[in-house]
C-alpha cells in the first residue's frame, strides 16, 4: 500500500465545508491497513470523531440484510425464482397504477406476480412511501392505520401487499421497498425476528458489537447526531427525528433501513465478504453466493432506470451496486467491487479480487454523496499497490 496522506488530506477537507466529522477505515486479506478520523462527532459538545462514534446506517441496513437473506438462500429456505405469496400469501395478486394521456389514475390487474429476485433487485415496483407517486402515496396512507410505535416489519408487509404497484414485476428498477420484503423472509424462514438472526448469524460472529436496531449500554451517547449545511455554510442539526425506532420500547426492525454502527464494525463486515465470507476460519455466507449477490440483475430498460451519475459504470445485483464498466465509471476500481451508500453519508466498497474493502461515515442530510464518495473512492483505489 501507498502512503495515506493523501486520504487523511482528503477527509480534513471534507470537514471544512462539507460534514463537521467523517472516519473512515480500509482493510486487506483480514487486516486493517488504515483507519482515520476527523473533524467532530456532536458540534454543540465539541465531542471528537472517533473509532468509537455511531452512525445511522440508513440504507447501508440494505447490504446486511440481504447478505442474511442469501445466507437463507444457500440453505434451501427459498429459491430467488419463487412467487412471494409462496411466503406472503396477501400477495398473489395486484393492482397495477394506469396514469392516463389526461393525468387520470386508472388501475389494471397485474399479469406477473412478485418474484423474491424482484424484491432483492428493487423490480417489484414499490417505491419509498416518502416520495411522490400513486404508489407511494397509498403506501403513506396503508402505514398510516397501523399503530404508531407499535407495529412490527410483518404487519408493515402485510398492510403493503394492499398497494396498487407502479409496474408489471420485474420490468422497471424502482429504488424502494424490496428489502423490506427479504427481510420479512429472513423472519419467516428462520423463525426468528430480523434483529434476532442478524445477531445470531453476523454481528456476534463478526464482533460487531455496537451495531444493531436498539440502544444499549452507551450507545446513545456515541451516536453522532445529524447535521445539515445551511445556505450560509454554517452547520446545523437536521431538525427531522431519525432515532424513534433505537429506543427500548420500540418493536419496528426494518430491512431497507434500521441500523446503525461504526466504522469499524461494518469493516469487519466487509472484510468478511471481501475474502470469500469467511472471518477468523467461520463462515459466514459462501465465496460462490457473493458472486452471485454481485452479479448484475438488471436489464437494459431497469438499467436506464438505475442510471444517474453517481451510479455511473453500476449495474445492480442482489441488494448491492455492482461495478460493470469502470471507464463508464470514471473509477479506478475493480469490475466486480460492489457496496452501497446510506442516506446520511456512509458507504462502503467491497473488492474480492483484492480482498479488499473501505467504509467511509458522515452523519449529514443533504447527504453530498456524490463530492464525497466519489472522490474517497478514487483515493482508496489509488491507495492499492
Amino acid at each position: 500500500m501507498s502512503n495515506f496522506n493523501d486520504i487523511s488530506a482528503l477527509l480534513e477537507a471534507f470537514c471544512q465545508k462539507g460534514p463537521p466529522g467523517c472516519g473512515c477505515a480500509l482493510a486487506k486479506d483480514g487486516k486493517i491497513l488504515y483507519e482515520c478520523y476527523h473533524g467532530l462527532a456532536n458540534v454543540e459538545d465539541r465531542v471528537p470523531m472517533t473509532e468509537d462514534t455511531v452512525f445511522r446506517l440508513f440504507s447501508m441496513t440494505k447490504l446486511i440484510v440481504c447478505s442474511a437473506a442469501l445466507i437463507q438462500f444457500e440453505r434451501g429456505r427459498f429459491l430467488l425464482n419463487e412467487p412471494l405469496y409462496e411466503y406472503f400469501p396477501e400477495y398473489r395478486s395486484h393492482r397495477l397504477v394506469k396514469i392516463q394521456p389526461n393525468g387520470g389514475i386508472v388501475f389494471e390487474e397485474a399479469k406477473n406476480p412478485m418474484l423474491i429476485k424482484h424484491a432483492f433487485s428493487m423490480a417489484v415496483g414499490l417505491p419509498h412511501f416518502f416520495e411522490q407517486s400513486p404508489s407511494a402515496a397509498a403506501m403513506k396512507e396503508a402505514r398510516g392505520k397501523l399503530e404508531p410505535g407499535k407495529f412490527t416489519l410483518r404487519q408493515e408487509i402485510a398492510a403493503m401487499a394492499e398497494v396498487p404497484i407502479a409496474f408489471e414485476p420485474g420490468t422497471h428498477f424502482l429504488y424502494g421497498y424490496g428489502h423490506d420484503l427479504v427481510a420479512g423472509l429472513v423472519e419467516l424462514t428462520s423463525g426468528k425476528s430480523i434483529g434476532a438472526f442478524l445477531k445470531d448469524e453476523i454481528f456476534d460472529p463478526l464482533e460487531m458489537n455496537s451495531t444493531g436496531y436498539r440502544f444499549r449500554g452507551n450507545l446513545k451517547e456515541r451516536m453522532s447526531p445529524v447535521y445539515q449545511r445551511n445556505k450560509d455554510g454554517s452547520l446545523g442539526r437536521n431538525p427531522a427525528n431519525f432515532d424513534a425506532d433505537y429506543q427500548g420500547e420500540a418493536v419496528y426492525e426494518g430491512g431497507g433501513t434500521g441500523l446503525f454502527s461504526t466504522v469499524r464494525d461494518y469493516l469487519s463486515f466487509t472484510q468478511m465478504l471481501a475474502n470469500g465470507g469467511e472471518h477468523k476460519g467461520r463462515r459466514i455466507i459462501g465465496r460462490k453466493t457473493i458472486d452471485l449477490m454481485r452479479r448484475n440483475q438488471l436489464n437494459e430498460v431497469q438499467l436506464r432506470d438505475f442510471a444517474n451519475s453517481y451510479n455511473a459504470g453500476y449495474g445492480y445485483g442482489l441488494g448491492v451496486r455492482t461495478m460493470m464498466d469502470p471507464a463508464a465509471g470514471n473509477s479506478n476500481s475493480s469490475i466486480g467491487e460492489f457496496g452501497w451508500t446510506g442516506a446520511a453519508g456512509t458507504w462502503t466498497s467491497i473488492d474480492p479480487s483484492e480482498g479488499f474493502s473501505a467504509v467511509y461515515m458522515h452523519q449529514t442530510m443533504p447527504n453530498m454523496e456524490e463530492y464525497h464518495h466519489l472522490r474517497f473512492r478514487a483515493a482508496v483505489y489509488g491507495s492499492l499497490r
